[in-house]
């Protein structure tokens, strides 16, 4: 094999599904690159099946890390990184996002003669209390190239002093993610089916952010919340719902409403077939605030501050805290909205523009 010119670092799927399309133009190019799977959320069944779904190679190099300690988790990280990097050698190294995966191939690029790349670079909540905060704070400064999704995000880098020649506009890599996954999804999705969901019919809830799902009064808030909107306006809601929320659920013995459906997690091309045709999407996660932002389903974000503020200045997204009257508030503002907004991270085309700025 040819010295590869890219390390692609991940360890969730989330990084999977938005350095998709980046993997793609590469095979599709012919350039020579290797994919390490930190294994920060490895699972061998899910993940096996992720990439068969999206019908992507298998990573080049599973380091297995798994769930640890912040610390321990991250050092073992760079260690792995540290000695394929050595073993490889490449010109770039690319990292997504906030995790301590992106982190961990920060660092370990960082010490090394690869220059770093970040995707989805620019990105602030300005709640310092978020782990993942600091983690994208420090890989921008780190990175050689920050690929900024949007222009505000550019605006966030100079405000930091990250100087302008480090900092390209990309447009958002979840837009590409999406666009080539909904084929896939169409093809291959029963989920409507499975679960007898008619479009436009019902709700989807994610909750699994640490601050939510570990804090009982919060995780209570969430779902008496939602549970009382779907009463009121007479629609089931499907929660597919994280094993370790689970465990706090039952834990905390709180209650779920009998409107509120859960399920266990679903595959991308599964989920991203609910957030297209859910008649309003409730969450805590910043990738399904993009999604549906993209897909024109109404967003609630139950959280007390967001790193994607494009998506309400444009209105497809509220932000609306755990209380239970202002989720009902926020979701009987959203819910009739029309999806008519404009998508404000970009054309589809962020992974060309990403590769063509670094080769």
């Amino acid at each position: 094999m040819a010295t590869p010119r890219i390390a692609f670092v991940l360890g969730t799927r989330p990084e999977i599904i938005k350095l998709s399309p980046l993997v793609r133009a590469c095979l599709e190019q012919a350039i020579p690159h290797v994919v390490v799977h930190t294994g920060q959320h490895y699972s061998e069944s899910l993940d096996a099946v992720f990439f068969e779904q999206l019908e992507l190679p298998t990573p080049t190099y599973d380091l297995g890390v798994g769930s640890d300690d912040h610390g321990e988790q991250t050092a073992a990280m760079i260690r792995g990184i540290e000695s394929v990097l050595e073993a490889e050698r490449p010109a770039h190294v690319v990292v997504q996002g906030d995790t301590n995966s992106a982190l961990a191939g920060a660092i370990a690029a960082s010490k090394r003669e690869p220059s770093l790349a970040h995707v989805e670079a620019g990105l602030r909540s300005f709640d310092r209390e978020m782990p993942e905060e600091i983690n994208r704070v420090l890989v921008d400064h780190a990175a050689d190239h920050c690929f900024a999704p949007t222009e505000e995000s550019a605006r966030l880098l100079a405000a930091e002093g990250i100087d302008g020649d480090r900092v390209r506009v990309t447009g958002n890599t979840i837009v590409d993610a999406v666009s080539q996954h909904r084929a896939l999804a169409t093809e291959k999705s029963d989920v409507l089916a499975d679960y007898d969901l008619e479009p436009g019919a019902f709700y989807l809830l994610t909750a699994h952010r640490a601050e939510n799902v570990d804090d009982p009064e919060r995780f209570a808030g969430i779902l008496e919340g939602v549970g009382a909107f779907a009463t009121r306006t007479d629609r089931e809601v499907v929660y597919p719902i994280h094993p370790r929320a689970r465990e706090t659920l039952a834990a905390f013995e709180l209650s779920v409403p009998e409107p509120i459906r859960l399920v266990d997690p679903l595959d991308f091309l599964d989920f991203l077939t609910l957030e297209h045709h859910a008649r309003l999407a409730i969450t805590d996660s910043g990738g399904v605030q993009e999604e549906a932002c993209i897909l024109g389903t109404p967003c609630v974000t139950v959280r007390d501050s967001t790193e994607r503020p494009e998506t309400v200045d444009i209105g497809a997204n509220r932000l609306v805290g755990t209380d239970p009257s202002a989720i009902v508030a926020g979701a009987e503002a959203m819910v009739d909205r029309p999806g008519t907004w404009s998508n404000p991270f970009g054309d589809g085309d962020a992974a060309v523009r990403i590769l063509d700025a670094l080769l």
